[in-house]
């Protein structure tokens, strides 16, 4: 996959949470509600046809989408 898998604002959240923010504190952070950060990780979960938040961000770095 090429390096527009992700939205932009999708890449910021997944970049969050590797470096072990919750989701409470992306929504603070990006001053987003937390409805709308657990939306976008649902959207990324559904595209990329995993079960989870560890999931998603294990084959977001296989596809070098996001850095650890």
């Amino acid at each position: 996959m090429n390096n527009n898998f992700l939205t932009p604002r999708e890449r910021q959240i997944f970049e969050l949470l590797v470096k072990q923010y919750d989701t409470e504190m992306i929504a603070e952070k990006l001053d987003i509600t937390s409805k709308t950060v657990r939306n976008h990780i649902s959207n990324v979960i559904q595209k990329l046809g995993v079960k989870g938040r560890s999931q998603a961000i294990l084959e977001l770095i296989k596809m070098d989408e996001i850095k650890f």
